[in-house]
């Protein structure tokens, strides 16, 4: 906004003012006292104002404008001041720099010095009222996604995963299927859960299932079940992922890894809602919204005879692109105090070394090493050294003092007995962790 409110009893000044102002395409009103001025700064919108520092000419206390100045931040505290003073001794004006005037001027001014000041001032105040407007819509966008969608336990404060969120309540209603992709860790399953929560399927079963994490001869079996006698082990009738979820969601996270014989019997499904089970010639038809998700280049493996054509097309009707976390900054501090849980608080130095990372593990090494801290810390204050993170930015931890006997109890609680994750949260391989163990003499 290019409008300047100049407050000055001098009518030579303020004169000289306007008309400097407006040979450069700066609009201006002059007040000729604090009063004029307060009662133009509440009826009228400026991006600035330049005030005199003394109305009465006997003085030089500079207390009229000393008042006029606090007057102004108490109506406008956005609003940037700058002070015009005659003053040889200058330590009113000063004062009030520091209690957030915008700059001092002395009298005479030098022109170009003032234009200067004055569009850089302007410049600025547009910034900073755009970055507030931005703020202010982000808000509402982030007010209106919670008003219309269940946020499923989702935390967030980045522009991108608003913007995905939205997308991905705009399609949850729909009954097709989505493909999510990302790398790892990065909370693909969240996203697949927040789906799930604002579809028609929400009352049915969430279903997830790892394609990545089991055997190839043991996929098939874990999706569509088993008869007794279908394969060696199978001793009794084993349901499968899709019955689990019928009428609600199924997650197929890296589908990539499925193997060929399955994509057929997956496309099977999506297109028609029918399988059998291994070892049976009985066809079953279920109801099942199918969400998958992948940080393999589905593409390529098209391309190479890896994944099938027509079932690509199929699962990746929609598709959900999760940025990393190093691509959303702006989630790693909610995340760290959603992990954190209350249990310790953030120092300023832990709270840099967090947004400078570059979190190569995403949410999920973000998790581990906020978790690690509290446990370490003992409800302390969490300091860098606690987050164990790397001094390149890297992934991975550094190795911290020896555990102690009540670290390790601790870290067994919180990781509900599991070896493995007490070990991880200690930064120790499970046979270290097993050998500290036997010494303290805890039983696993």
């Amino acid at each position: 906004m290019r409008r300047v409110l100049i407050i000055d009893d001098h009518p030579g000044v303020g004169q000289a003012l306007e008309l400097l102002l407006s040979l450069h395409d700066i609009g201006a009103r002059v007040a000729a006292s604090p009063a004029e001025g307060l009662a133009l700064l509440d009826g009228q919108a400026f991006g600035l104002v330049i005030q005199d520092m003394n109305f009465t000419a006997d003085t030089t206390s500079g207390e009229e404008g000393e008042q006029l100045f606090r007057a102004i931040r108490a109506r406008r505290p956005d609003l940037p001041v700058i002070l015009l003073t005659a003053w040889t001794r200058l330590d009113a004006a000063v004062a009030l720099v520091k209690a957030g005037a915008a700059d001092y001027l002395a009298k005479p001014w030098d022109d170009a010095k003032l234009l200067a000041t004055v569009e850089n001032l302007l410049e600025l105040g547009e910034a900073n009222r755009e970055i507030a407007r931005l703020r202010e819509a982000r808000r509402e966008r982030r007010a209106a996604l919670a008003r219309r969608h269940e946020l499923a336990g989702l935390v967030f404060g980045s522009d991108a995963m608003l913007s995905l969120l939205e997308l991905a309540g705009q399609i949850a209603a729909a009954p097709v299927p989505v493909l999510i992709t990302g790398p790892n860790g990065a909370g693909k399953e969240r996203v697949a859960a927040f789906v799930h929560a604002n579809s028609a399927a929400r009352t049915g079963p969430f279903v997830a299932l790892n394609c990545g994490a089991l055997p190839a001869d043991l996929i098939e079996a874990e999706l569509f079940g088993s008869d007794s006698g279908a394969y060696t082990g199978a001793a009794k009738a084993r349901l499968g992922r899709f019955e689990a979820a019928d009428g609600g969601t199924l997650f197929l996270d890296e589908i990539g890894n499925l193997p060929l014989a399955g994509q057929v019997k997956l496309l099977r499904v999506l297109e028609t809602g029918q399988f059998e089970r291994l070892g049976s010639s009985r066809t079953r038809q279920v109801s099942v919204r199918v969400l998958s998700a992948t940080n393999a280049d589905l593409r390529s493996m098209v391309k190479s005879g890896a994944f099938r054509e027509d079932l690509f097309y199929r699962l990746n009707l929609i598709e959900l692109k999760l940025p990393a976390l190093a691509e959303r900054r702006d989630d790693v501090l909610p995340l760290a105090e959603h992990f954190l849980a209350g249990r310790a608080r953030l120092g300023e130095a832990a709270r840099d070394a967090l947004l400078a990372h570059r979190w190569p593990g995403n949410v999920r090494e973000l998790k581990n090493a906020v978790e690690r801290a509290a446990l370490l810390g003992q409800g302390g204050e969490i300091t860098p050294a606690l987050l164990g993170l790397d001094e390149a930015g890297g992934g991975g931890w550094r190795n911290l003092d020896e555990p102690s006997r009540e670290a390790v109890v601790a870290a067994l609680d919180a990781a509900g007995g599991v070896v493995s994750r007490a070990a991880t949260l200690l930064g120790l391989s499970r046979q270290a962790l097993y050998r500290r163990l036997e010494r303290y003499g805890i039983a696993p």
